[in-house]
């Protein structure tokens, strides 16, 4: 696997974004759970034009989030990571069981039980979070390594989205999806004939958004629609999709998925919180995260080089994989972004909300450790780069 520009570059702004994701996670919850509770946990609830803050992040902004998303999966497609067939299979198969047997295992927890619909949440990784321990770890993470996290954790998002459009959407109203379809549909016309143009790609992107909202599948997805309507070729660096997705990164690594995580993390914590995790949907989300998710991404990618499918990437061992498949586990962002949609219990969301950091950050630090006592490999890493 070879490291292009973009990847590179994708690579750097994920990890500072991790660490500033991180920052402002403590930062939320010293707040939520301090004497400025009664003004910090209600200010997300203020509303602006009709909708409270918290809605124009989750619903709004977030549309930027998924729309980088799409774009970062059509470039691994065409021109990164993915782009080779033969290097697919290893990342393709560990996403895979890293969905399949977290979801499994959380709805054994939850069977017959009304928060089984919380499946979703220990399905994705954070890629934000995930990269940003790996970039902790230096030479001793060869940089083959770096691109199958990445490669995964891709792949875990698109996994996630269509559970998100096929699972937890409650209502659908016919009339609106289908004028969402229709601006989708012209957006990819317009693109066809190269009239691509930022300003009709933006008012598109807006009325698919709008249509979305009230079509009752969530709005964000009118982020993933619009990145695949977008023309990429990899042999114009200054097309429409190359600006847009270099243009986001800063953006949605520093500002967006920080106040998400500003906005969804005041979670409050009170004396008795070791019997949260006593719930049905707590050991879902426990086991899910810690157990099902680095097993089931090893488990896989075992499975395809048995069958001959992949290979292991030169100079990565399996203890190697292994690591990275506890830092799978940290599911953070998108998993409370699933949580919000599966459960309309305050309580439940609170207390998921607090379990996810809690998984995220014990899958993490067992990750880290592990990757931590492999041997620095720092020739490798050098030429890698």
């Amino acid at each position: 696997m070879k490291a292009t520009l973009l990847f590179k570059s994708f690579f750097e702004s994920e990890k500072a974004g991790g660490l500033v994701l991180l920052f402002c996670t403590i930062v939320s919850l010293c707040l939520t759970n301090s004497s400025f509770i009664s003004s910090y946990g209600t200010v997300w609830h203020n509303e602006i034009a009709g909708h409270s803050i918290e809605f124009w992040i989750n619903d709004g902004l977030m549309t930027f989030f998924f729309l980088l998303i799409g774009l970062e999966l059509k470039r691994e497609w065409v021109e990164g990571e993915l782009s080779n067939i033969k290097d697919t299979f290893l990342p393709l198969f560990g996403a895979v069981g890293g969905m399949v047997l977290p979801a499994f295992l959380f709805f054994v927890c939850n069977y017959k039980s009304s928060t089984s619909s919380g499946f979703g949440i220990p399905m994705a990784t954070d890629i934000a979070f995930a990269i940003g321990i790996l970039s902790l770890l230096g030479n001793r993470v060869p940089l083959a390594l770096k691109v199958f996290l990445t490669a995964l954790a891709v792949i875990d998002d698109l996994g996630a989205i269509v559970i998100i459009a096929l699972f937890y959407t409650k209502t659908l109203h016919l009339v609106y999806a289908f004028w969402a379809f229709v601006v989708f549909l012209g957006l990819l016309v317009l693109h066809k004939f190269n009239k691509s143009s930022l300003v009709f790609t933006a008012i598109g992107g807006f009325l698919m958004w709008y249509f979305m909202l009230h079509s009752g599948i969530h709005a964000t997805i009118a982020g993933i629609l619009l990145a695949f309507s977008i023309p990429l070729n990899k042999k114009r660096s200054n097309e429409l999709a190359h600006k847009l997705q270099m243009n986001l990164h800063i953006p949605v690594a520093f500002y967006v998925v920080p106040l998400f995580a500003l906005c969804n993390t005041a979670i409050a914590i009170d004396k008795h919180w070791t019997s949260i995790f006593h719930e049905n949907y707590s050991l879902g989300i426990m086991i899910g995260l810690c157990v099902g998710k680095p097993l089931g991404i090893i488990s896989f990618a075992f499975l395809s080089i048995k069958l001959k499918l992949s290979k292991l990437p030169s100079n990565v061992q399996w203890n190697d994989l292994f690591g990275v498949a506890f830092l799978g586990g940290i599911g953070f962002t998108m998993s409370i972004f699933i949580t919000i949609l599966a459960f309309q219990d305050v309580v439940i969301v609170n207390n998921a909300k607090f379990v996810i950091v809690v998984a995220s950050l014990i899958s993490g630090i067992i990750g880290y450790l592990l990757l931590r006592n492999t041997k620095a490999r720092t020739a490798s890493f050098k030429d890698n780069f």
